[in-house]
């Protein structure tokens, strides 16, 4: 069941296109896979390995080209199941500009970059949306020098002031 579902959610992936979308090691495809596998790695849970895999679907603030439209949530949903969806969802729709000043500050609010609204995750996907995060901004900077050096620091020091919300094998990966 959790293979056929990581096939079926990579099929639907590589159907839309993310197989030849240029990404920082390859493809939009591949760098999925790599986030989906760094989380296996540190032991996250299966919802938020699938989360990862489809992390991109909606488009993200840093990444704008999407693979589903948000009218396809149902479908995403029934494949790889509400729970990771809605942290596809919620990774897809942050409002970068405006939620990552809050998180450094200790606030949770979030903005919905899709709707404008502003609300606040319960814990655990909190934990899950840095989780995410992490894994795919380790990803991104280690395939991209020039990314690596205009924003590697800067990424370190928001992690390691947020390091309550990530779990000791997220953190041994950003020390190394």
């Amino acid at each position: 069941m959790v293979v056929s579902t990581f096939r079926e959610a990579e099929r639907l992936l590589r159907d839309r296109g993310a197989e030849e979308i240029p990404h920082p090691g390859g493809t939009l495809l591949a760098h999925l896979v790599r986030v989906a596998e760094v989380l296996d790695s540190w032991g996250a849970d299966l919802d938020i390995q699938l989360a990862g895999l489809c992390h991109a679907a909606y488009g993200t603030d840093g990444f704008n080209q999407s693979l589903l439209e948000i009218t396809e949530r149902e479908r995403l949903s029934a494949l790889i199941g509400p729970r990771a969806e809605s942290l596809v969802y919620l990774y897809g729709s942050c409002d970068r500009s405006v939620v990552y000043p809050r998180l450094d500050s200790g606030s949770v609010l979030f903005r919905d970059r899709f709707t404008g609204a502003d609300h606040q995750p319960a814990d655990a996907d909190l934990r899950a949306f840095m989780e995410i995060t992490v894994a795919n901004e380790l990803d991104v900077l280690s395939h991209n020098v020039e990314l690596a050096s205009q924003h590697g620091d800067a990424l370190y020091g928001f992690f390691d002031r947020r390091r309550d919300l990530l779990s000791d094998a997220a953190l041994l990966a950003l020390a190394r």
